[in-house]
């Protein structure tokens, strides 16, 4: 069987052969927060669609760029633009980002999202650092693309760990003065949102926020030896919990406003990993 550093040798080397430095921090920019990568010092930019086959990100906030930049003295792979699994792209596809940064030498990636808030006391704005994952709908897939041979070796990977970055994660919130709730996120495959009734069961089995990215970039790069520390920007209600209809344009708007918020905490990570 073909194994996924073989199947995408060609993306892997095009962008070894162009990298400045070994990058030793990853930073996935999530919906409405790929501005972050304008706000560092960025000394090269490879727009994916230069890559031979890299999947276009088809997803209104995601550029498409991988940049090469610094924060500080810290050197960073940033992923402007997400793979999403709604986008037809197979699970191996989705998470191509977090290999290219394993194979550049990165030791540290921090997963960044937009989210609906499931927890009632949750507001559009608001800040999360994810603790813990939920992948029901796609633990078959997931296991199959890591190759787990038992059900301890699944269920050790499965469970998103409390990590040492999640601890600087806090340390920066502190530091920069910013409310940081705490939670538990699930994955859904999308692109529809989710109904009231899922909503309801999802909230019933302690689910905090729902999304449609980041846990099966956090189990692969775990998998592969890496530190994982992942955020959520609640940019609206669940449905069911807020009479207004969900959108996509809602998401951008929201972290519009945030943004300066979502950056000061990204920042302080940065310089104190």
């Amino acid at each position: 069987m073909i194994t996924l550093n073989e199947k995408y040798r060609p993306i892997l080397d095009k962008v070894k052969s162009e990298a400045p430095f070994k990058p030793k921090i990853a930073l996935i920019l999530g919906s409405g927060l790929g501005d972050f990568a304008e706000k560092v010092n960025t000394l090269k930019s490879i727009p994916t669609d230069s890559l031979p086959s890299y999947p276009k990100s088809t997803v209104e906030g995601h550029k498409g760029y991988i940049h090469f930049s610094k924060y500080t003295d810290k050197e960073l792979l940033i992923f402007q633009g997400r793979i999403h699994i709604y986008e037809g792209y197979p699970l191996s596809d989705c998470v191509l980002p977090v290999l290219i940064a394993k194979e550049l030498g990165c030791e540290v990636v921090i997963l960044t999202n937009a989210a609906g808030g499931v927890n009632p006391n949750f507001s559009p704005g608001d800040l999360m650092l994810i603790l813990d994952v939920n992948s029901i709908n796609i633990k078959k897939e997931i296991t199959n693309l890591l190759g787990l041979a038992t059900i301890e070796e699944r269920n050790k990977l499965l469970d998103f760990p409390s990590s040492v970055v999640n601890n600087i994660i806090r340390e920066a919130a502190i530091s920069e003065k910013i409310i940081l709730k705490e939670g538990t996120y699930i994955l859904t495959k999308g692109s529809s949102y989710e109904s009231p009734a899922e909503i309801k069961m999802y909230a019933n089995f302690g689910i905090d926020a729902v999304g449609m990215s980041t846990v099966h970039e956090a189990i692969f790069a775990i998998k592969l030896g890496m530190k994982v520390g992942a955020i959520s920007l609640i940019t609206n209600h669940a449905a069911g919990i807020s009479p207004q209809k969900l959108s996509h344009q809602e998401v951008m708007e929201t972290a519009e406003k945030s943004k300066v918020m979502f950056e000061r905490l990204i920042k302080k990570t940065i310089s104190i990993l």
